[in-house]
């Protein structure tokens, strides 16, 4: 895990050590909040992240899976924007005509 993320899930580890239980109900209740807007802006994030990489010469969705120790089809997902399911993901017209 990097430095980064790691000091993510450390902030998140002292919340629930905080020793007053209305403090520590009000700050995980605060985090709670915020996450669902968060998240979008990770995965907006780290979609900008994987263009970039994909855009340097050579890339390819298999480079860039390997370097993130992820599958090529993720990478591809990720670049896309699709998230969650594949039942989210919009029709081709090569699933229209099955």
């Amino acid at each position: 895990m990097t430095e980064e993320a790691q000091r993510v899930f450390d902030a998140i580890d002292a919340l629930k050590q905080i020793a007053d239980p209305t403090e520590r109900a009000r700050a995980l209740g605060e985090v709670l909040k915020a996450l669902p807007g968060q998240n979008k802006a990770l995965k907006e994030a780290r979609q900008e992240a994987v263009k970039e990489l994909l855009a340097r010469p050579g890339a390819s969705l298999r480079s860039v899976g390997a370097e993130l120790n992820i599958s090529f089809s993720t990478v591809q997902d990720i670049a896309k924007g699709y998230s969650g399911s594949g039942k989210n993901r919009p029709k081709t017209e090569a699933d229209d005509a099955r």
